[in-house]
């Protein structure tokens, strides 16, 4: 099993410790899901997020 879908499981599995009720809360797990699919491509390094955390740096 790979990273992603690791990550895809465990936000699962917390979306459901969270949420365990009606509709809204479904969407909360789906939710969790994307977020731990998304995590899961950073680590990879599938997805490249430098640019947008690096800030402005200064040469001196």
């Amino acid at each position: 099993m790979n990273r992603t879908a690791l990550a895809t499981i465990v936000g699962l599995v917390l979306g459901l410790a969270v949420a365990f009720g009606s509709f809204g809360d479904m969407l909360i797990v789906a939710l969790f899901a994307a977020i731990g699919y998304v995590l899961a491509k950073i680590v990879e390094g599938d997805i490249d997020i430098s640019p947008y955390v690096s800030g402005r740096r200064n040469n001196r």
